[in-house]
């Protein structure tokens, strides 16, 4: 399958991401309070401490950048890159609010990283690796960037049948429209997600001390209609899919959805378990 040149896809991307700032923004308290121990998990796999200098790839609306400010401190600094300039004033004002001067977001492709050789103590990346064109391009520039004996720390996501919270939905539409099979090379949310694959690119990128772990964990919403409600917001892939639909259609797969996600109450929350592939590696001196 032929797949869009990289260009085409970042602008694509960076056109999504900005269309649903609004809607991150909207869900933030939800998911910094759902991914809090992912973030702290990053923190400790990029070995940050007081006074060191951090670059965050696809911030986003601020975590874990907010977080890696907080972590270095005063005498540290921390800055976080996004395609999207509308999800990045959204990690602005959340850095203003909680009173940090030491964390800068700007918008880039974090395949040409903007930056000097050497520029930075460490670096970390929340689910943004595995959406890029180049992953391989990617994770050079990051060795570049990288101080030596500094580390880098990702979250990618695992696979798709132990992350039913996000593989679900998919599948139901499929139920009730034709849906093309997805090309496995092509970026999108499980593209890193067999073991192995990420490591392998920075071993290649000539990293060293690469570990890997499965992380398994869970998130959890109010109500059925409070996970179908946040699932049509914040997916920019899944909204572009249902703009194509009937009403009908439109409706029945929200009847579907709702049904489908009943197995997973527990206490009058849904709890989905979730797979997070944590990947760190060290520049070496």
């Amino acid at each position: 399958m032929t797949q869009p040149p990289p260009h085409t896809i970042i602008e694509g991307q960076r056109q999504d991401w900005n269309r649903v700032a609004a809607a991150w923004e909207k869900w933030d308290r939800f998911f910094d309070e759902q991914m809090t121990f992912l973030n702290h998990r990053l923190m400790a796999d990029a070995r940050l401490r007081p006074g060191m200098k951090v670059l965050d790839l696809g911030s986003g609306t601020g975590y874990p950048a907010l977080l890696g400010a907080q972590t270095v401190g005063p005498s540290g600094s921390v800055t976080g890159m996004d395609l999207a300039e509308q999800m990045l004033e959204a990690a602005r004002r959340k850095a203003t609010r909680l009173g940090l001067t030491n964390v800068t977001f700007r918008t880039g492709d974090v395949t040409t990283l903007p930056f000097k050789a050497h520029s930075f103590d460490a670096v970390t990346s929340r689910f943004c690796l595995m959406f890029l064109p180049e992953i391989p391009k990617a994770a050079a520039e990051i060795a570049r960037v990288l101080k030596p004996g500094g580390w880098v720390a990702a979250a990618v996501w695992s696979a798709p049948d132990k992350n039913p919270s996000i593989g679900l939905s998919m599948a139901t539409i499929k139920l009730v429209v034709e849906l093309p099979p997805p090309d496995p090379s092509a970026p999108g949310i499980f593209r890193l997600a067999k073991p192995g694959d990420l490591a392998g690119i920075l071993k290649q990128a000539g990293l060293a001390d690469v570990m890997e772990q499965e992380f398994l964990a869970e998130w959890s919403y109010a109500s059925p209609e409070e996970y179908y409600t946040s699932l049509m917001e914040l997916a920019a892939p899944i909204q572009n899919l249902m703009a194509q639909l009937s009403a009908d259609q439109l409706r029945r797969i929200k009847q579907l959805i709702i049904e489908a996600v009943s197995p997973f109450r527990r206490d009058n929350r849904i709890v989905f378990p979730i797979a997070v592939r944590m990947v760190s590696a060290r520049k070496q001196l």
